[in-house]
């Protein structure tokens, strides 16, 4: 993953490459285009409202390819950690991973499509449970308000992704 390229690096980037560099963060070509077409940003807030507005005029259809991209939570060492960046759900107990396992398969059944959740922030120890009450809690949507709570959490994500890729908002100092 582009890690750290600044945001005056990535708008001078060729159009390729910030497409590359995009599709990494937000899993969706059409997404990654139309963010590299409106280049160039003035700040990070602007790419990161742009991302957004994006994101949310995307159809169903597109959300649904891009969840395709996101690992099944619970099935494989290490599968969330692409997903969940920061998360070490793979370390718990394996009855702990037998529930979360479980949880995330109710919610698939339920909603048609996988689990997707942000989970930067939260203390290693406790993201599985976390995750897990999670899943419980949304398991109580509409289909509809759940479809609104994905796309806020992929939003989420790549506002996580975009940070990490374009480094502090003054850049790094390489020459210090």
């Amino acid at each position: 993953m582009h890690q750290g390229i600044g945001l005056e690096a990535f708008n001078e980037l060729p159009d390729r490459k910030a497409i590359h560099a995009l599709y990494e963060c937000c899993n969706s070509v059409t997404l990654a285009r139309d963010l590299a077409r409106g280049r160039p940003y003035a700040d990070h807030t602007a790419l990161f409202r742009r991302a957004d507005a994006l994101l949310f005029s995307l159809s169903e259809t597109s959300i649904d390819d891009i969840l395709q991209a996101y690992p099944h939570v619970g099935t494989r060492p290490r599968s969330t950690k692409s997903q969940a960046e920061q998360c070490s759900v793979w370390d718990e107990a394996p009855e702990v991973m037998a529930e979360l396992d479980a949880a995330v398969r109710d919610y698939s059944d339920r909603f048609g499509f996988d689990f997707v959740m942000h989970v930067g922030g939260l203390a290693p120890e406790v993201c599985a449970k976390s995750v897990i009450a999670a899943v419980r809690d949304r398991m109580h949507h509409d289909p509809e308000t759940e479809r609104k709570v994905v796309r806020n959490e992929l939003a989420k994500i790549n506002r996580s992704r975009l940070e990490r890729m374009l480094g502090p908002e003054g850049g790094y100092d390489n020459w210090g």
